[in-house]
């Protein structure tokens, strides 16, 4: 059995071999997700990203539907960085029986609401990003930012992964990400928001929840 941990102090999430940051307040009292440098940068105050001829960045503050793509300025530190095409596809709300196999030992998790958005990422700027997290995150009710979870397992439900190594011009990826809204908190949108100036650009649209065949119980033999 695999077993699901979380820690919370500044705050980390590990579900069974996966680990990414749990959502945090900020000092200026929004909610906001606190993130190890190795997983989730932030990008540096003033960007010396070149933007290609003829891409268009997408104006802080947008709001896009599901399929949408939104171009932005990524930067893993001050001296690298890309622009990147992310375009969220579509979320699909999970439940814990996708978590067979893992052991929910607290009710964190337990009373948690899964989602699982798929996404496409593609670098079409001049600097090579590889190695690190979707810049993705899920906005729940509560206007709390949840950070993807990161898996070193394979998970079915949503095959999870980092970008790859080497995320130079041209490359791209499709990928699923696997969002942890705590006590049973509905997902509202998805967020690219890489520092906390940065007015979001948010994904929103209609969430898919998979109809469950319900259980049929085995009929009671008769009497006689």
């Amino acid at each position: 059995m695999l077993t699901l941990a979380v820690l919370i102090t500044s705050a980390a999430l590990t579900l069974a071999g996966c680990s990414r940051s749990n959502a945090t307040k900020s000092s200026s009292g929004d909610k906001s997700a606190g993130a190890s440098s190795s997983s989730s940068p932030s990008p540096s105050p003033s960007s010396t990203v070149s933007v290609p001829s003829g891409t268009q960045l997408t104006d802080q503050g947008s709001t896009l539907s599901f399929g949408d793509t939104g171009s932005v300025i990524f930067e893993t530190t001050q001296n690298r960085g890309t622009v990147l095409q992310l375009t969220v596809k579509s979320v699909t709300k999970g439940s814990l029986a996708d978590f067979k196999g893992f052991i929910l030992d607290d009710k964190y998790k337990q009373n948690a609401d899964y989602y699982y958005a798929r996404v496409t990422v593609k670098n079409v700027g001049q600097g090579d990003v590889g190695g690190v997290a979707v810049p993705l995150w899920g906005v729940n009710a509560s206007n709390t930012l949840l950070p993807a979870v990161n898996f070193t397992t394979t998970f079915a439900k949503c095959p999870s992964s980092l970008l790859p190594a080497k995320f130079g011009p041209g490359a791209a990826v499709s990928t699923c990400l696997v969002y942890l809204s705590p006590d049973k908190g509905a997902l509202s949108a998805i967020s690219y928001r890489p520092s906390q100036e940065f007015n979001p650009i948010v994904w929103k649209g209609d969430i898919t929840t998979p109809k469950r065949t319900p259980t049929k119980k085995p009929k009671a033999k008769k009497k006689g």
